[in-house]
């Protein structure tokens, strides 16, 4: 009469292991390829801050950051009501263990740098004094500057926004650089140890929305702009910009680096379909480099 009973008491260890395999395939999962396209745009808007974005392979990653009673709050607008919502809570504490726990990587195998950008929507300088202090705690993972040489952490910290500019400029060991404006990409040759990255909105430079065929005079332009912030080593990012897979494909034709968006699963099915652009763009140089269309 013991025997139903043991097998009875089998179950629920059954069910637990196929609970924890089902688990395992999920985390073999959420650690997919790292999309190194993809840009995940005020991702703290999101569900799950930071984690879907992650658990999408996304490398470059949004937050906006005010300064309010001395702490840097994750916010869109005004942050009275979302104090909680720090930087260090929502992204560099769980980014810090993540990296932890995985040998030093964000995504096992991949050993280039994740983009944290900061968009700062506070005072520049105020602010960037208060992220300094932060910034010095998680050094460990973060890339940074030190007396004219660069070194590659697991997470690079890239500032938009209300910019510091002067106070980046004038020091000698930091751990953030700053976003150019696209547009500028001639005129400001800081290069590597200042500017990381260079953007624009989508609406400053084109006008095309998707439909029919891009202008021709718009892509070459567009060409032009990516050819010129590669001459200096930074990656190009259009934000703002119509988010439908025939403008995602003409950017990437284009050499741009980093495709914007809200839709995540939208962008990465897109971003693994079209490998082969991608693999173009890398083994060539950016197309259409006539830069007598920006008039400098």
């Amino acid at each position: 009469m013991k025997a139903p009973q043991a097998i009875h008491n089998k179950r629920p260890l059954k069910t637990a292991l196929v609970v924890l395999l089902l688990f395992a395939l999920q985390s073999v999962h959420a650690q997919s390829i790292p999309l190194i396209n993809g840009f995940a745009h005020n991702d703290y808007r999101h569900k799950h801050p930071l984690f879907d974005a992650l658990n999408n392979g996304y490398t470059n990653i949004e937050a906006d950051v005010f300064l309010r009673r001395g702490k840097l709050i994750v916010a869109h607008i005004d942050p009275y009501f979302k104090r909680h919502r720090t930087l260090e809570a929502l992204y560099l504490k769980p980014l810090a263990d993540r990296i932890a726990g995985n040998k030093g990587q964000v995504y096992t195998g991949f050993t280039n740098p994740i983009i944290l950008m900061i968009d700062i929507k506070s005072g520049s300088d105020s602010t960037y004094s208060a992220l300094m202090v932060l910034l010095e705690k998680y050094k460990d993972i973060l890339s940074g500057y030190n007396h004219g040489s660069l070194h590659q952490g697991a997470v690079t910290v890239v500032l938009s926004g209300h910019k510091p500019y002067q106070m980046i400029q004038s020091e000698q060991n930091r751990y953030a650089f700053i976003d150019e404006d696209l547009r500028r990409a001639n005129v400001d040759t800081l290069g590597a140890n200042v500017y990381q990255m260079a953007s624009c909105k989508y609406s400053k430079l084109l006008k095309w929305d998707g439909k029919g065929a891009m202008p021709y005079d718009e892509q070459k332009k567009l060409c032009a702009y990516v050819a010129i912030a590669h001459k200096y080593g930074e990656k190009v990012r259009l934000w703002a910009s119509p988010e439908n897979k025939e403008v995602w494909t003409e950017l990437l034709k284009c050499g741009v680096d980093l495709i914007n968006t809200d839709k995540l699963v939208t962008l990465k099915n897109f971003l693994n379909d079209h490998k082969s652009i991608i693999a173009s763009n890398d083994a060539s140089s950016t197309p259409n480099k006539d830069l007598s269309v920006l008039n400098f």
